[in-house]
């Protein structure tokens, strides 16, 4: 799930960038590329016919910082869990 700020978004990350501390402008980007990711791969596997997902695995990567590009990829196995 890649996700990027507008120029006013970067323009504050920058300006807090300064100062030290958490960069809040990214930390929301991020947060909401965490989600957006979880939700397809929630998706999917329903799409599948699974009700679970085993070993759900998060994964970040930065393309382009200049850019203010994050890509979150979710990872997992879709499994069906029926009750004994």
């Amino acid at each position: 799930t890649p996700r990027t700020r507008g120029f006013l978004g970067k323009f504050i990350a920058g300006f807090e960038s300064i100062f030290g501390g958490e960069v809040t402008a990214f930390t929301s980007e991020l947060e909401k590329a965490r989600a957006d990711a979880i939700s397809r791969v929630r998706r999917k596997a329903m799409d599948l016919g699974a009700n679970a997902i085993v070993g759900l695995d998060l994964e970040s990567s930065d393309i382009g910082m200049q850019l203010g590009v994050v890509v979150i990829s979710a990872t997992g196995t879709a499994v069906v869990v029926e009750e004994e």
